[in-house]
Parts: structure tokens; sequence; C-alpha cells
């Protein structure tokens, strides 16, 4: 049985069923179950989280998170992409978008030309061999949910071949991942992840936006373990701030310059 973090009790099976339901599953999970993400928004600053919970995200519908969703989509359920409005115009400013926009009814509205440019990312990728030996015989959009540390965690796979979990992301410089990999909290994702899904490989595969270049990081232990002790202190500030409900407006970040 799975406890959520509102009370509600769920079979297993009953509800990763309903996890293949992205309203659902970012909607009444992303209230009340915990995820990497929500991690990461803890890690940098507890008070964004209760906003988050409490008002919504606003960067749900940054251009980059969009995009990074179109791309997804594309290579991973292409039958999404049917139910998408696409709008031949220039800018996201025009009448024409905004009218769209208006129309949709909660549909995704994307730019023809971000349609395009998703399609020469996606093909790019099918085209390279190493990539497509990942992508074959594997399992795609895989949703899991669990109890770690008497919380409940949710969690979808990109993609799993056998005892490896593979994470797609676009990037807008590929010599920069590195970086972006501990900015980003992608070492907690991938402990995290591979915990959920009880899995021993985490493995990144990139696409440049810009060059189409593709890129394959494998985990190390040490990644690994740098995302376990992220994990950790974002764990001790949830259960300190939100179950003990210790006062959150006397948070204090704390350094040494």
């Amino acid at each position: 049985m799975i406890t959520l973090l509102n009370g509600e009790t769920w079979g297993k099976e009953e509800i990763l069923a309903q996890m293949y339901d992205d309203e659902f599953y970012y909607g009444h999970l992303g209230k009340y179950a915990l995820s990497s993400s929500s991690l990461k928004t803890i890690l940098k600053s507890p008070k964004t989280y209760r906003n988050v919970i409490k008002y919504g995200d606003p960067s749900s519908g940054s251009p980059a998170l969009s995009l990074g969703r179109l791309a997804h989509w594309m290579l991973l359920e292409p039958r999404k992409i049917d139910k998408i409005h696409f709008v031949d115009t220039s800018k996201k400013n025009t009448k024409i978008y905004k009218e769209a926009k208006e129309n949709a009814k909660g549909a995704e509205v994307f730019l023809t030309k971000e349609k395009k440019d998703t399609e020469r990312i996606t093909d790019a990728v099918l085209r390279n061999e190493a990539a497509l030996k990942l992508l074959s015989n594997s399992n795609f959009e895989v949703p899991e949910i669990g109890l770690l540390e008497g919380l409940p965690f949710r969690a979808k796979a990109d993609i799993i071949k056998g005892d490896t979990i593979i994470d797609y992301k676009t990037s807008s410089d590929l010599r920069g991942f590195r970086y972006a990999a501990d900015k980003y909290c992608y070492d907690l994702q991938a402990y995290l992840y591979l915990r959920l899904f009880n899995k021993k490989k985490f493995t990144f595969l990139v696409v440049d936006k810009g060059s189409t270049d593709i890129a394959i990081f494998e985990a190390s232990e040490d990644f690994i373990n740098k995302g376990k002790d992220k994990f950790y202190s974002a764990v001790e500030n949830y259960k300190y701030f939100f179950q003990d409900n210790n006062d959150l407006d006397q948070y204090v970040m704390r350094g040494i310059l």
C-alpha cells in the first residue's frame, strides 16, 4: 500500500495504472507525493517549495521546459503530438498565437517553427546508431511510486533497458553538461530513480539543440553518491519544515565567502 502526503491510501497496482494519466501524475501526485523535482526545489529553497504547492509552479510554462516536453513527446510518446496545436506565426506575442491559445481548451500550443526544430533534433537521435541501441527493446515513460524514508516518491523513467535507466535530455551546450548536471541536481534524480526502480545503472542520452550532436554520459559511483547526499539533505529539510512544522519563516541560508 502507498500512503500519500494527504493521507490517501492506494494499492500499488491501482495507483500505478492512474499514473499514466498526466493530469493525475503532475496534478494530484504533484501535490501529494515527492519527486526528484520537488527535492531539488527543497534543496534550493524550502519556501519556494511551499509556494509551488500552494500556488503552482510559475516556471512550469517556461520556453525551455515547454520545448523539453515537446522533445520528449516527439521521441518517446509521438502519439501525443497529434493532440498539440501548432500555429504558423513568428512569435508567441502575435494575435494569431494568442487566439489559438485561448481556443485550445487547455491543450498545448506551439509554434510551427518549434515543431520543425524539435523534428530536426528527434531525427538526429533516430539516425544515430549509439542512440538507437539505447532505444531499441526498451520501455518508455515508465511510472513508479514507493515509500522511501517513510515518504511517498513518484517518478517516470524516460527509458528503461534491462537494468539501466536512460534519461533523455536536450542541451544548449554538451561541453557544459557536467556543470548542468550538478547545478540542476541530475545526480539526485539518478540516485532516487535507481532506488525507486531497483535498477543498477543510470545513463543520460543528451542531444545538443543547436548542432544536434549526441552525447551519452554514464553515471559513476561518485556521481550517484553525490546524489545520495543531496537526497538525504532534502528529505531532512522536508521532514523538519513540513512534517515537524518548524517555522519556515525562520529558515536562513548560511555560508562563508
